[in-house]
């Protein structure tokens, strides 16, 4: 027998803005820490968008953030394993769909009348930005833990290699988030969903949600 839920279960909901907030710590204290010993020397983050007034605050809040969104995000994932939320929402992916949705997007014509069907951009980005975590999390240790964890810093060739990759990790998940933004303002109907639930949708036990009961609850 089929049951009702909102198509974000409470759950999703807090673990989304959980993370969230999480990821905006980790990047400006990592902005602050990055500014104490740069890359690249013409580029310097502003004091108005670090976290922290010296580096080693930046520090502080760059390990709360991590052990935050490290807890949160295994808890996201486990879900959305588990409850098959993931395989529903984010497969297949078509490359012929995402190019084609993609130009919409550029043009401001993306439809998305259907809330509990993701596109073909959104899946792409979703699972895009999923492993770019992952990445960030080993590139992360090997930093944070060169010694002990120096099978690590053999993937990225050297310690300054895995300074590198997550570096542009963290570029990626920044134009992710630019990009998740404005995918959002343009159906505005999406952030409300993240916020309500979303509407309601038939779903079978452990199974995937088959149809919409109201499109305006």
């Amino acid at each position: 027998m089929n049951t009702q839920k909102k198509m974000h279960p409470l759950p999703i909901r807090l673990m989304h803005w959980t993370n969230a907030i999480a990821m905006i710590i980790m990047i400006m204290s990592g902005w602050k820490i990055y500014n104490d010993e740069v890359i690249f020397g013409f580029l310097h983050f502003p004091d108005a968008i670090t976290l922290g007034p010296w580096a080693q605050h930046g520090l502080q809040w760059h390990f709360f953030g991590m052990w935050v969104l490290a807890l949160n995000g295994l808890a996201y994932l486990a879900y959305g394993v588990i409850s098959g939320r993931f395989r529903r929402l984010l497969l297949p992916i078509s490359p012929r769909e995402v190019i084609r949705e993609a130009l919409a997007a550029l043009t401001f014509k993306l439809q998305h009348a259907d809330l509990t069907h993701y596109n073909a951009v959104q899946k792409t980005l979703y699972v895009g930005v999923i492993l770019v975590i992952i990445l960030q999390v080993i590139s992360g240790l090997a930093i944070w833990k060169p010694v002990q964890f120096s099978f690590l810093v053999s993937l990225f060739g050297d310690f300054q290699g895995a300074r590198i990759v997550h570096f542009f990790g963290m570029t990626a998940i920044c134009l992710f988030m630019v990009v998740h933004i404005a995918l959002a303002l343009l159906v505005p109907r999406t952030i409300l969903a993240m916020l309500t639930g979303g509407p309601r949708v038939d779903v079978r036990p452990a199974d995937a949600p088959v149809s919409i009961n109201s499109p305006n609850m």
